[in-house]
């Protein structure tokens, strides 16, 4: 048996909770050694991991994995929320009883880690002495150096977070397993992958993958599940899928911050990342402080919504990643940045990487050209169009090297929201902007958000798959417990933020170009959107919410067609009145639903049948 003692007093992890928990999973996995990490071992270990294959070089200071070809992506079918009571069980949590969950986990994880180092993270998801510090400290037991490095990049590690903990057993404990990834039945019926967290005992318990979302345990299951179940039991904040952005306006000094959630492919990273158009450059300026999750909360003392990026770094989608589409996110991989780059495309001959979107073309000369699966290029048959790097390949990169990072992203004090945003890919219906002022009809907007994603294999022309606030993977417990609180937590500040609905990717019906060129331009809507939180501008009223008139939005150094924009600017009134038939479809399925959620839904469906 490893001599546990002896490896967590060499760390100087004196915490005895945490020394108990590490004791207890040991004799559990039985790894052979034990090694306590904290973020000055960064260095050291990406040398170890490249001696060992686990890395490959890929240019100067930056990394290349490659995962196992069945372990690429998060899988929500495998993703239970486990509680000791069957009222948390929702629409979307796969609930089931923590006592079976526990001891079926146990049981899969027994010797797996035999051969191999049990790796201690200690870890924080919020800057050092923020309001929500004490649910944001964990730790993740890992058997895979690679899951390490990238929690060094995602969240702030080291033995000091725990050690300093005022009450020494209040931290998540995080326990991942690789076990053997060709054995595991990966989408069959005898599929032995688990990712569990056991929300009400605040454990997280994954077996399986290696794969960042299932693997980075401090990210989704602490960040947004347990993060989310934490704030509903404490009624303290909300865990969000949300990114969060700085707008400065430097010919008047005023800053304003907007968060908001978006479903997969509807531009949430690029918009979290994007730069000014070149024509609003010299007045704005777009702060980035995260494109995945925050945490808000009201401050007791100042009344004001707050919120802040729990995370430490970036797990960026690479395909389409360039300099149009995203210069911000290419630039915060570049030379000497220690980014992991996996799934995309490899060169071991020239250390040089590629993934679809990257340029135009891919690389012409296919010498020493290898795919995300390892196979070589030059050796596909011709006609061969596959990708060369997996759909989810991804980055993993610290938010110190995004270049438009906000200097104040780790400040302890979080930002005040102004504005809570939602928007999904939708070719009709949503205009480019609406803004709501009413709180019930922001969450109600919420929880009917949508994207156009299955829409055509359900055979319902225009019907979207909701995706309520963009947490549909991540709902930790009942959707109209979730409502109640999310009511309740933004109700309770005094300066309360606008809501506001957005829509890049409206089509033309005819030839289905896209009426609005979308990335940088994505600034101006919401200008305006702070103009009319600051009483500048009026808009106009529609049963939907607000939408902006063409003279008020800022147009500077943007040609568009007048077709297009007064499109943009309008709402489809009979589609609209389609939607809420679905809409209300959707809400029957969440019990507990508040009445305010009902009463903004008859009110908006009367406001349509008036107008119609």
């Amino acid at each position: 048996m490893v001599d546990v003692d002896a490896a967590l007093d060499a760390s100087g992890l004196t915490n005895e909770a945490v020394r108990e928990y590490v004791k207890h999973w040991a004799e559990i996995t039985q790894p052979d050694r034990i090694e306590v990490v904290g973020a000055d071992d960064d260095d050291r270990l990406i040398a170890e991991a490249v001696e060992a294959g686990e890395l490959l070089p890929a240019g100067e200071g930056r990394y290349y994995s490659r995962s196992y070809s069945k372990d690429t992506a998060r899988s929500e079918e495998r993703t239970i929320v486990a509680t000791n009571d069957e009222k948390d069980k929702g629409v979307y949590n796969n609930w089931r009883p923590a006592a079976e969950m526990k001891e079926k986990l146990t049981e899969l994880m027994r010797g797996q880690s035999k051969g191999k180092t049990m790796y201690v993270l200690p870890y924080l998801m919020s800057p050092k002495g923020n309001e929500l510090a004490q649910w944001a400290t964990g730790v993740e037991l890992t058997d895979s150096r690679p899951v390490v490095l990238h929690m060094i990049r995602m969240s702030r590690v080291g033995v000091e977070h725990v050690n300093d903990l005022p009450v020494q057993d209040d931290f998540v404990r995080a326990v991942h397993v690789t076990g053997d990834l060709e054995n595991l039945g990966q989408g069959t019926p005898d599929d032995k992958r688990y990712f569990v967290t056991v929300a009400d005992e605040r454990t997280i318990l994954h077996f399986g993958s290696s794969y960042g979302g299932n693997a980075l345990l401090g990210k989704i299951a602490h960040g947004l599940r347990q993060g989310a179940y934490d704030g509903w039991a404490t009624k303290k904040f909300l865990a969000e899928q949300y990114m969060l952005i700085g707008i400065t306006d430097k010919e008047t000094g005023r800053r304003y911050h907007i968060t908001g959630g978006f479903p997969s492919a509807s531009g949430k990273t690029n918009l979290a990342m994007m730069l000014p158009p070149d024509a609003l450059g010299d007045r704005y300026q777009v702060d980035f402080y995260g494109d995945d999750i925050a945490w808000l909360w009201v401050d007791e003392s100042t009344g004001k919504l707050m919120g802040m990026n729990p995370e430490f770094g970036v797990f960026g989608v690479a395909k389409d990643t360039n300099e149009s589409t995203n210069p911000t996110a290419l630039h915060s991989v570049d030379p000497g940045t220690k980014v992991i780059f996996t799934n995309i495309a490899y060169n071991p001959k020239t250390e040089e990487v590629w993934w679809e979107g990257r340029t135009p073309e891919p690389p012409a000369d296919v010498d020493g050209w290898l795919d995300w699966k390892g196979d070589a290029i030059a050796d596909r048959e011709p006609g061969d169009t596959s990708p060369w790097a997996h759909p989810n390949s991804r980055f993993t990169t610290t938010l110190a090297n995004v270049p438009n990072a906000a200097p104040d992203f780790d400040e302890a004090a979080g930002v005040e929201i102004d504005a809570i945003i939602f928007g999904g890919r939708t070719r009709d219906r949503e205009p480019l902007i609406r803004a709501i002022t009413d709180l019930p009809e922001g969450v109600y907007d919420g929880l009917t958000l949508g994207a156009e994603a299955t829409a055509a294999a359900e055979g319902v022309e225009g019907q979207l798959r909701y995706d309520p606030m963009s947490n549909r993977p991540f709902m930790a417990y009942g959707e109209g417990d979730y409502a109640r609180h999310y009511l309740d937590i933004v109700g309770a500040a005094k300066d309360k933020p606008l809501f506001a609905h957005v829509n890049w990717f409206q089509k033309d019906p005819e030839d289905g170009h896209y009426l609005w060129p979308g990335y940088r331009e994505n600034l101006r809507p919401l200008l305006w959107l702070m103009q009319l939180k600051a009483g500048e501008v009026t808009g106009r009223q529609t049963p939907v919410g607000i939408i902006p008139t063409q003279e008020e939005l800022e147009l500077t150094g943007l040609d568009l067609p007048q077709e297009d924009l007064d499109r943009i600017l309008d709402i489809d009134v009979p589609r609209w009145q389609q939607e809420m038939g679905f809409r209300e479809e959707h809400l029957k399925a969440f019990d507990r639903l508040p009445e305010e959620i009902w009463e903004a839904h008859r009110r908006v469906a009367a406001d349509l049948d008036k107008q119609a």
